[in-house]
Parts: C-alpha cells; structure tokens; sequence
C-alpha cells in the first residue's frame, strides 16, 4: 500500500511564526510597559512613602513614661511619692513549658487567680520577646526567693519601676486620692500620645483633680529593631519632663489630730483659714489605705472596703449630706435681724413647745421644760428651738432661703476635688417642682432648726462659718496652695478667689449673732461651755443635733433604747479668735447624739493642736 506523502507550506508557516512572534512581542512589550510604570511609581512617585515605612521596619519611635509629680503638705511632709517596686515578668520565647513554669513560680511567690487570668490575656496581646508582668509588686522577701532561683526558669526576670506610693497610709487619703491601671474607658478620654508609656492614672481626689499637672510630658527614644522587632540599639533619646510636685494647704499635725479626735466615730472635720479659703485639714472617717488601689487591689480588700454600715471609701467631708441642725441657727437669727422680724433684745416666752396659730399639733424644744424668756444672745447660747419656731414663722419659707444662699447653702462650694454635692436649700419653689406639692408652714419650722428637707455638707459648713467669722467677706475653699516645677525650680501660687460678699443693712447685726455665739462657748448657760474652759481667747460657736429619724408626737427621744445607727448626729461649728479670725471649723460626728457632748470637744482638740502650731512658729 503506497503512504502519501505530505508537502509542507513553508511560507505559510513563516507567516504563521510571524503573527504569533508579533503576538508575544506586544503582550512582553506591554507587561514590560506595565512593569516600567509601577516601577517608576514606586521609585519616584510613591518614593517617600515608602521609604518611611522601609525606615519604621528598621528605627521605632518608642515612648518614655515621665515620673509623676509628688504632693506635700503646706509644710513639706510628702503625701504621696514614687518609689522603686519589683515586679515579676515572663519571656514567653524562653519558656519551653509555660504551665510548668507557673506551677513552680507558684512555689515561689502568691500567685492568685486574677494575676494568672490577667497574664494569660496578656501573652494574647504581646510579642513573644517581650516581657509579660505576672506579679506587680513584690515584697523584698520573694525578690530574695525568686533572685537566688533564677538560674532555674529561663524566661524568668525581675524588673523595677518607680510606682506610686503613699507613706501616710490611710491619714488623708480621701484628699490626695489613688491611681491605678487606665482601664478601657480612660483610655478613649486621654490622650494616646501623651499617655504611651503610662500604666496609671489618677482616680480620685488630688490625683484625679489635678491629673494634668502630676502627669508631666512623656519622652521618647528612636531604637534600631530587627524584622522580629526586637530592639538592636538606641539610635536616639528625648528624655521626658517629669509631672509638676502640688504643694497643698493643708497640715498633716491638724489633720491627725482630727482623725485621732474623731476616735470610733465616722463622721468629718472640715478645718478652713477664713482669710484665704485654704483648707487645713479635710478629714473623713473611717479612711482606708490607698495603696491598696496603685497594684489592683484583691478582691478580698475591697470587698472589705464595701461595708455598707462603714463606707470607708465614702468622702463624708465632701459627699455627706446631713441636716445641719442648730448650727444654723447663727444664719436664720441673721436672716431675722436683716429682715427687721424681731429685735436683738426682744424676748420670746419658750415653754418647751411651739404652736402654730389654729394648729393643736405641737413642736417640741430639745429641752422638756423650756427655756422661759430668751432673747437672741441666749436663744443662741442655750440652742432653744421655740426661739426659731417663731422665728421661721415670721420670715417664711423664701426669705429664709434667700438670705443662706448668700452663705452658699444649696450648692457646692468648689473646693478642688471632683464629685462634691450641693446639699439641699429647700424653697416653696423648690418642693413644687420635685415633688408637685405645696409647702406647709410647720415645714418652714423644722427648717429654721436645720432640720426637715434641709440638707448641707461639712464643707459647705466650714465655708458658711468662714463667712461669718470675716463679716461677710468669705473666699472659695482650696487645698492646693502652690504649683512647683522640680525641672525649673519655679512655683505658681494658687490664687486667693473672692466670693461675692455678704452685705448687711445693719453692720452691727453681725456683732449680735458672733455675741450670741461666744456665749455658746463661754457663757454661763452656754451648750458648749465645758469645750470653752482654759481657753487662750476666745472663740465663737454653735453646737448641733441632727436627727436620722423622726419622732412621733406622743413618743420621747431615748437614746439608751435606740441602736447607735438611728442616734442623732452630733455637729458643731467655731471660729476664733473672735477678734481676728484665723481658723473655721465644722465636725460632724455620725450617730454621735450630742452636739455639744461629742463634737465640740472634738473641735476643742483640734483647735489646741492649731494653738500649738502658732506657738511654735
């Protein structure tokens, strides 16, 4: 059988070879131009851009955390300060068993739950070269332990930092605050950059308040990093500005003796220079040891700290708001006199209770029997109620309220620490709008002997007792007394703040009121004589009962039957030298029953504490 043989076209072929050569030369020239392009868009376009991020791949900008600022008192004594700590930290990269490691360090040091669930998420977030905080605080006894083992658990290291701490302990906590870990919240209000590096900020009191200055500006330093990111050397360093020292009025001599005064009592001692507003002691029981928040405290210790009968947390100085009682007698008898409803020697019959006119219900004076004719000297002295039953009747609701505004009653007096309330001033006006009803007369009453709706603070006392020392002249309350720069040695002076002055028709009726109170303390029938023997001059005062809970009309105040938590609270206010007043007071001892009894010679040992600081200066 014959094969047939096929010819080949070579020109078709060599066409053919042609069109496909062409093909492949257009589609190389075109990823060739494609190539050009993006190249030329890279090297000098976008050139800049990435040579930044080429550079950050080899030089990292890392952040320096300041020290913050320290706190003293007016006469150096340091409140809060920094202080080297040790803390444990772990390598993950250089454990070949993490459990194991846990377990044995365990052995070691107190290793709770919290420390190893905080670990864990930790090691989630971080690099596996970089060192994972297990414990914070270490006592010098396990750095001892963990030191002479160390060579046993690679990836184990021991780290110090400076961390916040308070020699005073538990002594003026609710003043100068806490820090503590910057939670999540915090971290979306402060600035990111300026906090790199930070682990804590402020929480409460001073260090809350005055968070920005305390912080000072964060430094940074540019290190060389491997493709790990781990640091090769530093390249350069900006060293940061540590935060500014508070100098603050207060005086930790006045503020122990207060505490110490107070005894088992909670309560507050508001200590002010009527002169300035500055506070000299700000004292709220029972306290609590603010170093127990700098490490996070245990759910142990603030459990503790939850009580609800105690509320050692609770800042009674600032937050507290109580019925002030017949220390506001000084303020309503005032009031009377500006108004012209009753005379400085006018005498009112007191026979033990106050009727209203047409009413049978009757309002009982503190003393059973009465107190017979009382003018305003001794309505004062003595404290008697029915005094300021006809009184009150005779002002009414909104004179009353209109005059003690003029005191800062009803609202918070601005002292630098965050979160203190107003109390409550109460007005026809007032009652209308929060509770949709009409004032009664008998309410205006109780509230001419401090009690009923009306509510004040100890600090709002210790203001309202400043103005009427200095005659109406009164000044905002402050405890920071100076601003220091340690890097500059410069001192800003906190400045002295006016308030709009109390102005009288009648100059002389401020005589008559701080007669009154003099005769609390030194008179022959005064409330708080016994608090005024031996004294080196004089001082003006009003002792105070503040009930907790009312009683009905055919029953009789018993306190050996009643349980120490529905007892009256007891307050007093002072100021003195009479003639030159140098130094306001208000205490309020909770559940306490005797203003005059407990308070005021609480206020008796501060004020011989003070005494003896001006002898010694």
């Amino acid at each position: 059988m014959l094969r047939r043989t096929l010819i080949k076209d070579h020109l078709q072929e060599a066409i053919l070879f042609k069109h496909r050569a062409w093909v492949a030369a257009v589609f190389c020239l075109f990823f060739i131009i494609v190539l050009l392009v993006r190249l030329f868009n890279l090297q000098v376009l976008e050139y800049q851009h990435f040579d930044k991020l080429s550079e950050n791949n080899r030089v990292r900008l890392m952040a320096i955390a300041p020290n913050r600022g320290l706190i003293f008192d007016r006469n150096g004594v340091v409140l809060a300060e920094n202080r080297p700590s040790y803390r444990l930290e772990v390598i993950p990269e250089q454990v070949n068993n993490m459990e194991w490691l846990l377990v044995e360090l365990g052995k070691l040091v107190e290793l709770d739950e919290a420390d190893i669930k905080r670990f864990r998420k930790a090691i989630k977030r971080s690099r596996p070269f970089e060192g994972i905080p297990l414990r914070t605080k270490l006592s010098d006894d396990e750095v001892a332990r963990l030191a002479v083992n160390r060579h046993q658990y690679p990836g184990m290291e021991i780290t110090a930092r400076l961390s916040r701490y308070y020699p005073l302990g538990e002594s003026a906590a609710h003043v100068t605050g806490y820090v503590g870990r910057i939670d999540e919240d915090e971290l979306k209000n402060v600035n990111e950059t300026q906090y790199a590096g930070t682990s804590h900020i402020g929480k409460t009191g001073l260090e809350r308040y005055y968070e920005s200055e305390l912080h000072g500006e964060v430094g940074h330093q540019s290190v060389e990093v491997n493709v790990q990111g781990r640091i090769l050397r530093v390249l350069e360093k900006k060293q940061p500005v540590p935060g500014k020292d508070l100098i603050l009025s207060l005086d930790v001599r006045l503020q122990s003796v207060a505490e110490k005064a107070l005894g088992d009592y909670n309560g507050a001692v508001v200590v002010m220079d009527p002169n300035t507003g500055e506070v000299l002691a700000l004292v709220s029981m029972p306290g609590y040891d603010p170093n127990l928040f700098v490490h996070g405290i245990s759910r142990k210790d603030y459990r503790r700290l939850q009580n609800p009968d105690t509320r050692p947390l609770y800042n009674r100085a600032l937050y507290g708001q109580y019925p002030p009682g017949s220390t506001l007698k000084p303020f309503v008898g005032l009031a009377g006199l500006e108004n012209k409803v009753i005379g400085h020697k006018e005498s009112i019959p007191c026979e033990g209770y106050y009727l209203l006119p047409n009413e049978e219900r009757k309002y009982r004076d503190w003393k059973k029997t009465g107190h017979g004719h009382v003018d305003l000297e001794d309505s004062l002295a003595q404290s008697c109620d029915v005094y300021y039953y006809e009184l009150s009747y005779r002002l009414g609701i909104d004179r009353i309220h209109a005059f003690l505004q003029q005191f800062g009653f009803g609202k918070a007096t601005g002292v630098d620490i965050q979160g203190e309330r107003s109390g409550l001033l109460p007005s026809r006006e007032w009652k209308q709008r929060s509770k949709n009803k009409i004032w009664f007369p008998g309410e205006t009453l109780i509230a001419g002997i401090g009690q009923g709706y009306m509510l004040t603070t100890p600090m709002q006392l210790a203001s309202a007792t400043s103005i009427l020392a200095m005659r109406g002249q009164g000044f905002k309350p402050h405890l920071l007394k100076e601003i220091h720069d340690p890097a500059t040695g410069d001192g800003r002076q906190t400045e002295i703040a006016p308030l709009p002055a109390v102005k009288l028709n009648r100059q002389m009726n401020w005589n008559h009121i701080v007669n009154g109170m003099v005769s609390v303390v030194h008179g022959v029938k005064g409330t708080a004589r016994q608090s005024g023997r031996r004294l080196k001059f004089k001082m003006a005062g009003k002792t105070g009962t503040a009930q907790v809970f009312g009683v009905a009309q055919d029953e009789e105040y018993d306190e050996d039957i009643i349980a120490k938590k529905h007892r009256d609270h007891a307050l007093f206010v002072a100021f003195a030298p009479v003639d030159k007043p140098e130094i306001a007071i208000a205490v309020i001892a909770e559940n306490g029953s005797s203003g005059s009894g407990v308070a005021a010679p609480i206020a008796r040992k501060v004020l011989d504490a003070w005494i003896e600081t001006q002898e010694q200066k």
